[in-house]
């Protein structure tokens, strides 16, 4: 049985302690980022303590057993994702994993009018590198359309892919509308005219199960500070043939075998050719420990529990016409709405009066704006120790909390 209360207890930010405008803190902004259990904590501050050391550096103790904790934590994301270890690179998190793919890959494989497929929902991180490399290759970056929903389905993809479109590149799930795309049919159509798939997981990899090698997608990014680890640490799973094919995205130390006075350089096998200089070696311990802390809970039952608050949350907004909800079939977790007549910070900027933190805005996806008719929208999000009660007070505060000008004349 799910039992939220036990897994809260597990979060020091979540004991009671941490307010807001002096009310107990309400937390629905887990796609922004999440909290961290204190086993996630406590490995950071273990590697300080303990095993201060650089990796595949040192000739002692301390770093040889850096070595074995560092590719352990790989094993394990590999795991939870079902990859091969040396497909799993560490990376400073979803944003630095697709643009090492759009440069190591990009710049070497794309030429004058290739095609660059995403879709008008990408975050900026999604976006924005295609932007770059089509500028400096020539290529063009084309649009799947949305469908009625606001969905990227395979119909659409195959309105559009040509024999010209060498990488589809897109959110597993997305950060605005929460819809979960069937990337495993978009990547069939993709290698079907011989281009790559790349998938944003950074909504998905935290909240549902993803497996790599049934996907059968190309290149596959994400974070772990949206699944209960640290900041400042990722992963890009990518097939090992293409690895091996790409150039290194940033160069320095660990990643040569060696090098020359006369500008040759022979680069370490991958993963290691795209993880130059020190690592972030106390993230990639809190990253293992987020991930343990995950499965002790289940993904499954993670997913689960999501489903479970965004359908109580629309059925708690039954009958009020004065919110607007912009996905009401998502698949959980996230609730994208406004208020009618309200400006969606002012609103976001109420419910920080009430203690409640939801996120406000164009939610980095600033392509998305004319398709929902509107250039800002109110975003709740929920995670793994979210509870019915924080719904309640989120939509009591919505409904019923009053004149929104409190939030800027409180005393």
């Amino acid at each position: 049985m799910y039992d939220v209360y036990k897994i809260r207890k597990h979060f020091p930010m979540l004991d009671g302690g941490v307010t807001m405008q002096n009310k107990p803190l309400v937390y629905l902004d887990n796609c922004s980022t999440t909290f961290k259990p204190k086993s996630v904590i406590d490995a950071e501050l273990d590697y300080y303590k303990h095993y201060n050391s650089n990796s595949h550096r040192g000739d002692y103790d301390l770093s040889y057993q850096m070595d074995v904790m560092l590719e352990d934590a790989r094993k394990a994301v590999a795991k939870f994702v079902n990859c091969e270890d040396n497909e799993v690179i560490f990376t400073d998190g979803t944003t630095a994993s697709l643009n090492l793919v759009a440069y190591s890959y990009g710049l070497k494989n794309l030429k004058k009018d290739d095609e660059i497929i995403i879709s008008v929902a990408e975050h900026a991180s999604n976006v924005l590198p295609w932007f770059r490399i089509a500028d400096l290759t020539g290529a063009k970056v084309i649009y799947v359309p949305l469908n009625e929903e606001g969905r990227v389905t395979p119909k659409n993809l195959l309105k559009v892919i040509t024999n010209k479109t060498k990488i589809v590149s897109i959110a597993h799930i997305s950060n605005v509308l929460g819809y979960e795309v069937n990337v495993k049919e978009l990547g069939k159509i993709a290698h079907s005219v011989g281009a790559i798939m790349v998938v944003d997981g950074a909504q998905s990899v935290p909240h549902i199960p993803v497996d790599f090698k049934d996907l059968d997608v190309d290149f596959l990014a994400f974070s772990a500070h949206k699944m209960c680890g640290p900041t400042g640490i990722g992963a890009l799973i990518g097939k090992y043939d293409l690895l091996l094919a790409m150039d290194p995205f940033i160069s320095g130390g660990n990643m040569n075998i060696t090098f020359k006075k006369e500008c040759l350089a022979d680069y370490r096998l991958p993963p290691f050719k795209f993880e130059a200089g020190t690592l972030n070696l106390a993230g990639i311990l809190g990253f293992k420990a987020a991930i343990d802390f995950i499965q002790s809970i289940g993904i499954e039952n993670i997913r689960e529990h999501g489903k479970e608050l965004f359908k109580y949350a629309l059925s708690k907004l039954e009958g009020h016409d004065d919110i607007i909800i912009y996905n009401k079939t998502a698949e959980g977790d996230i609730l994208t709405f406004n208020k009618r007549g309200v400006f969606a910070q002012d609103l976001a900027t109420f419910m920080n009066y009430k203690g409640i933190a939801i996120r406000a805005g164009e939610h980095c996806a600033k392509l998305l704006d004319n398709f929902l008719e509107t250039k800002a929208t109110c975003r709740m999000s929920t995670y793994l120790y979210s509870t019915k009660e924080d719904i309640d007070i989120f939509i009591d505060a919505l409904i019923n909390g009053g004149d929104i000008l409190d939030a800027y004349f409180n005393d």
